[in-house]
């Protein structure tokens, strides 16, 4: 992995130094959707109506890391459901099932920019804790990223501007040498709003355009 040294690199605010990815909906599925919940509840026979309103109640804590996935469940979908007689350990496996490679040419974009002199790559994703080292462990992506800023680690979600901040102060770069890419315009426009550069994610093919405009040239970008 590279040092991050930017030795060498032309010495201007609109130098990219660190580049921030989101997970869900660029690099992967999305951890645990409206649809993926779906999938895995309705075999169950679950009440999806009644499950997802706890959701949306108990959400909020999970993927701040204010509650174990174990306790999650247990609220969610354990405990309203005792005639189903579910456990975690039967639940926690197909919720972690779910999770798949969305786009296999961001994947490649990604391993092209690890060799890329003077910039760090880093994630900056809302997930819970325990969902997060399941994607970052099932597909590899521990050792391509320097570093990790998840809502489950800092207890921020985006667009909160909290995230962003603590994202600009654990690179210990300015903001403006940091790009950031999400599938998700609010949140681009969050890290916008603190300095930070953007991408909003829509097709592999337009993020590599969109990252060679920021002078962060890919093994697959155009020749200009």
């Amino acid at each position: 992995m590279n040092n991050g040294s930017t030795e060498g690199l032309p010495a201007g605010p609109e130098t990219i130094q660190t580049i921030f990815w989101d997970i869900g909906g660029v690099l992967l599925t999305n951890g645990w959707d409206t649809g993926q919940r779906a999938r895995v509840l309705t075999p169950l026979g679950v009440n999806l109506e009644a499950y997802e309103a706890a959701h949306t109640r108990e959400n909020w804590f999970w993927e701040r890391g204010l509650m174990s996935a174990a306790d999650f469940f247990n609220r969610t979908l354990i405990s309203p459901n005792p005639g189903l007689d579910l456990t975690f350990e039967q639940v926690w496996p197909p919720v972690c099932g779910q999770s798949a490679i969305l786009h296999a040419e961001c994947l490649d974009i990604l391993h092209s920019l690890r060799a890329a002199p003077g910039i760090r790559l880093a994630t900056l994703n809302n997930e819970s804790r325990e969902l997060n080292d399941y994607r970052l462990d099932a597909f590899g992506l521990r050792a391509i990223f320097d570093f990790f800023i998840c809502s489950g680690y800092l207890g921020e979600m985006k667009p909160e501007p909290a995230i962003y901040r603590a994202a600009i102060e654990i690179s210990g770069r300015p903001a403006e040498t940091g790009l950031f890419i999400d599938d998700k315009a609010e949140n681009c426009d969050a890290a916008r709003a603190l300095g930070m550069q953007a991408i909003h994610y829509e097709t592999p093919a337009q993020l590599i355009r969109e990252l060679a405009a920021h002078g962060v040239e890919t093994i697959s970008s155009p020749t200009r």
